[in-house]
């Protein structure tokens, strides 16, 4: 790790030895495709900044191939953007206002019916390694009920999924769907804790009785040992039975998009774990595969507040959420050292 910034505690520096192992090394025989396939479904009318932020997170700490999935009209702002994503105009928000079946102008199914449109996204589930669902999601009904059925299929797989933003509403509704679902990540702010607190565990007055360790280790408890980043000062990891601690420092401007950062750069992490499970290249098989999901979230959680505070030092007041995109390569360097080059073949 490099000396350069502020001094990190010894119980993180060893938690981050663990993450570090699964970080694979530049080898040549690898192939397109094998550090990470990633998509974020995400994005409408509204909202575009917010998928793309977690896409390209995704994509400069490392995977691969970084897809997002939104609605057309997002789509053609994203594209834009970069032509480093893939981009793919598969979901669809409700109409504006009920158009007659019988109208010339009505829309077919393919275009309402959230089974329909859910089919196509799901059909990409076998090309991808992690899911982040919720960047500019929205509170579209047909957004959310096509996401609640690629939720379904996506656990059918025991693919690891990142749960941000709006799709937490997803888990208020329909708890069922995560619950025991050891792969899913929650990623929520104070305000989306408590909400979740509130709605789970339907006992708000004891919240302020426990510490925040406390918890964060209850609600996972009470969804089964879901894995839940609950987002501060410091952030706390926990599936319920192990707790971490992220404590590096960040950045003191709260702009808007910095949550999708995390969800892109926990997303690639998923993605290189997929890698390490899979032994891709000799690394000895030093961790257990129970602790790699919130092994990623730490090392997510952990770039993330080193790019926040990377930005905030050259940005100040003016920090915005573009600006963590530029710092991901310089926080991963800081955080885990440069490229291995004496990796076993």
């Amino acid at each position: 790790m490099s000396s350069e910034g502020p001094e990190m505690s010894p119980a993180m520096r060893d938690v981050l030895g663990k993450v570090r192992q699964m970080v694979p090394p530049m080898l040549e025989k690898f192939h397109k495709g094998q550090m990470g396939r990633i998509a974020v479904i995400g994005g409408s009318v509204d909202y575009t900044g917010a998928p793309y932020f977690s896409a390209m997170a995704s994509a400069r700490l490392g995977c691969d191939m970084s897809h997002v999935i939104c609605t057309p009209a997002a789509a053609a702002v994203i594209k834009t953007y970069s032509p480093n994503l893939m981009v793919h105009p598969l979901m669809r928000q409700s109409p504006e206002r009920p158009i007659p079946p019988t109208s010339g102008n009505a829309p077919s199914s393919a275009d309402t019916d959230s089974a329909e449109i859910s089919k196509r996204i799901i059909e990409m589930l076998p090309r991808l390694h992690a899911l982040v669902i919720g960047p500019g999601l929205g509170r579209d009904p047909l957004m959310q009920e096509t996401c609640a059925k690629v939720l379904v299929a996506a656990r059918e797989r025991k693919m690891p999924v990142v749960l941000d933003a709006d799709a937490l509403a997803i888990v208020l509704k329909s708890p069922e769907l995560v619950m025991g679902w050891r792969e899913v990540v929650l990623t929520p702010n104070v305000v989306e804790f408590g909400r979740l607190w509130k709605g789970i565990k339907n006992h708000e007055s004891e919240k302020g009785d426990r510490s925040e360790t406390a918890q964060v280790e209850a609600l996972s408890k009470a969804l089964g040992g879901v894995t839940i980043v609950q987002k501060g000062g410091k952030d706390y990891i926990s599936n319920g039975d192990t707790t971490l601690v992220v404590e590096n420092r960040g950045g003191l401007k709260r702009s808007g998009g910095q949550g999708d950062t995390l969800t892109g750069s926990i997303a690639t992490f998923l993605g290189w774990r997929n890698a390490y499970l899979e032994e891709l290249w000799d690394h000895g098989g030093q961790l257990d595969e129970s602790e790699t999901i919130g092994l990623a979230a730490f090392g997510g959680a952990a770039i993330t507040r080193e790019c926040s505070r990377r930005a905030f030092e050259k940005k100040g007041r003016s920090l915005q959420a573009s600006d963590l995109t530029e710092e991901v390569h310089g926080a991963f360097i800081h955080m885990f050292g440069d490229e291995e080059v004496d990796a076993k073949l």
